[in-house]
């Protein structure tokens, strides 16, 4: 699934249907009592960034979502149970948050029985209009599927007489880009069980709350003199007491206003260059790698920093128990990358495996956990901490080889924002760049000279007989 926004997903006319949950399941959720299970420590960040930003009187949406086509005709009865059946399977997708405690300042969990769970349809009317229908779709996806309400995920079906586009949205506290990733064969499994009369065997799938629970308490072991906030605490030292930005010039004000953001998407390179780049760096750990050391000496070459700096998003699904959960298992893991002593692109590659070794346990402590232990005042204005530069193989993922027939595409909201989160991801037609990074001419054109010279480098490697070099000495 490609990365892209809303506005970007080949949306098509037709009469837009949507639901959420029912008036019976909100009235019963009212009412429920505490469930003991706490939120994850990235969750309980989420929410209070969300509210510190919208007290400064800025509405920043954050929602992740899901955008594919199932071929028609469409019986919508059967892709409600199918959507509701998807639901029950994650038990996040039914549990809520409220604040709570003697000052108002706890987050408190509740969740709903499966049998509570029941969804609304709404016929909303045709769009003749595929840019109305976009700007109408994302509006509302702002408006539901937001950190500070209940319920915050929301489904839609554009319907036409040769089948449905499924559009949907979720606030980031309960879904991750892989959870994206698994959404199309899920829910077309079920709707084509339900469409032949068929019942889909009811697979064991952990439950991300059971997961926020076992990692908290885990999380909530240590103190502050513990190795892993030690660490932390030298790495934020050493970025002058801050969490690492993108290295290079962004045209951003500081102590300014949050500035919007703009999204930069496009494939990257084939297959085979995908295929030979990934060959390459495969003795030093992967693509991974590869695309950590190539910006390490890109930023170097922008913006002159002589030690590369970055917190590297790797996700906590530790057990098979987790593989095929919806919730948000990432957490990061600090590197420095010391590029003033990489003469090439192979002894990039070197350094960063060495800070990878060293450092990538650190990744499954939550930080907004080690934060709290460093007693550091990171009160957020920013819906990003730090910038991140990340890289997933989604070949792997059930189904990601319907993905260009679905036209699925992972929807990602770019609102407002002062750091640069970019994302390569592995496609079966090869690498696929997407980034949303401030709005500014600086930015624009610093991010386009980095995609750009990524590109240089992995075809460099992909192809050193045609002009390219595997040592990279003039990156």
């Amino acid at each position: 699934m490609r990365m892209t926004d809303i506005q970007r997903c080949e949306i098509r006319p037709g009469r837009l249907v949507e639901w959420t949950l029912s008036p019976r399941t909100l009235d019963i959720a009212a009412e429920l009592p505490e469930d003991t299970r706490p939120p994850a420590y990235i969750q309980e960040s989420h929410l209070r960034t969300a509210r510190s930003v919208r007290e400064d009187g800025l509405f920043v949406p954050t929602w992740l979502g899901a955008a594919f086509d199932i071929p028609g005709p469409v019986d919508l009865d059967v892709l409600q149970e199918a959507l509701r059946a998807w639901t029950l399977r994650h038990e996040t997708l039914r549990s809520g948050f409220r604040w709570g405690g003697a000052d108002g300042e706890e987050v408190r969990r509740f969740t709903l029985a499966p049998d509570a769970v029941s969804l609304h349809r709404e016929d909303v009317g045709h769009f003749p209009d595929a840019t109305d229908l976009a700007r109408h779709l994302q509006d509302r996806f702002d408006r539901v599927a937001d950190a500070l309400r209940w319920p915050n995920l929301i489904y839609t079906a554009v319907v036409r007489d040769d089948g449905v586009s499924v559009y949907m949205a979720f606030d980031h506290s309960n879904v991750d880009a892989y959870s994206i990733y698994r959404i199309p064969a899920e829910v077309c499994e079920l709707y084509a069980a339900g469409a032949a009369g068929r019942t889909v065997p009811q697979p064991r799938v952990g439950s991300y709350v059971d997961f926020c629970e076992a990692e908290r308490a885990d999380a909530d072991r240590i103190d502050g003199g513990h190795d892993i906030v030690s660490r932390w605490r030298e790495f934020i030292r050493r970025c002058d007491g801050r969490l690492p930005s993108f290295p290079v010039d962004l045209g951003v004000e500081p102590g300014g206003p949050l500035p919007e953001q703009r999204l930069l998407r496009e494939p990257l390179v084939d297959a085979a260059d995908a295929a030979a780049f990934e060959a390459y760096c495969r003795p030093f750990g992967g693509s991974l790698v590869g695309v950590l050391a190539a910006t390490a000496l890109i930023v170097h070459e922008i913006g002159g920093e002589s030690v590369y700096r970055t917190v590297v998003p790797f996700h906590t699904r530790s057990r098979s128990q987790w593989s095929e959960s919806v919730g948000w298992y990432v957490g990061g893991a600090p590197i420095e990358v010391p590029v003033d002593r990489a003469q090439d692109f192979r002894s990039a590659l070197a350094a960063v495996r060495a800070e990878l070794q060293a450092n990538r346990r650190l990744s499954r402590m939550p930080i907004d956990r080690v934060l709290r232990l460093l007693g550091t005042d990171f009160r957020p204005t920013s819906p990003d901490l730090y910038s991140i530069v990340s890289y997933v193989d989604a070949r792997g993922v059930p189904g990601s080889g319907h993905w260009p027939d679905q036209t699925a595409y992972a929807l990602l909201r770019v609102s407002y924002g002062d750091q640069v989160c970019a994302w390569v991801t592995r496609l079966p037609e090869g690498l696929w760049f997407a980034s949303r990074y401030p709005d500014t001419d600086v930015a624009h054109k610093n991010l386009r000279l980095y995609v750009e010279r990524l590109r240089d480098v992995v075809t460099g490697v992909a192809r050193p007989g045609q002009g390219g070099s595997g040592d990279l000495s003039a990156v």
